[in-house]
């Protein structure tokens, strides 16, 4: 619950860094973890768990926030959710999923956090106040647009083939609650992060 707070009182090189290493860093370890000794049914169902309540989490909170930087937030702890499903499957596709996952965000959290200082000199601080960015910024507000697009999964950009590659293996891997629970929460998620472009 501190996420958005931080995000939106730290400097912006501060929060991509927040945002990014920890994710990978634990990622890193619980590959190791994984590779090296298989998931037990405890553990996968408490990844399961994990998953859920951090998708679901992510979704619901965004859609009640009207600053720029709180639903880069909540869409980070979305994202946590969708990459421990990687985990959540045990196995080296789950891995490799989330090994895409991760970069994938990283690369979409390093475009958006590069375009927010841009976006506070121009005195844009609240989501109403993008509407006017087209007018005096248009490339910045063709980039965050995509940017944030991807970031909701729309579908001929990256963050829709990490999504789909993540919830194909979670179907592949029996975790057949896991997959529709992150695509619903996908939705949510579109209309709230979707209000930033």
């Amino acid at each position: 619950m501190w996420a958005p707070d931080i995000y939106e009182g730290s400097p912006t090189p501060v929060i991509a860094f927040l945002s990014i290493a920890p994710k990978i860093s634990i990622s890193a370890n619980m590959s190791r973890v994984s590779i090296v000794a298989s998931c037990g049914g405890t553990l996968q169902q408490i990844f399961f768990f994990c998953s859920t309540a951090s998708m679901i989490l992510g979704a619901l909170a965004a859609m009640a926030q009207t600053k720029v930087k709180r639903p880069l937030a909540h869409s980070s702890i979305g994202h946590v959710g969708y990459i421990r499903t990687g985990f959540s499957c045990g196995t080296i596709e789950g891995i490799q999923s989330l090994l895409i996952g991760i970069f994938i965000y990283a690369s979409m959290t390093i475009d958006a956090f590069a375009i927010v200082p841009a976006l506070r000199q121009t005195r844009v601080k609240y989501i109403a106040d993008l509407g006017a960015l087209a007018k005096t910024n248009p490339i910045s507000a063709m980039t965050f647009s995509i940017t944030m697009f991807s970031y909701t999964g729309i579908p001929p950009l990256a963050g829709f083939c990490s999504k789909f590659y993540l919830f194909f293996t979670a179907l592949g891997c029996g975790a057949y609650f896991l997959a529709p629970v992150g695509v619903v929460t996908s939705v949510i998620g579109r209309w709230a992060a979707g209000r930033l472009p």
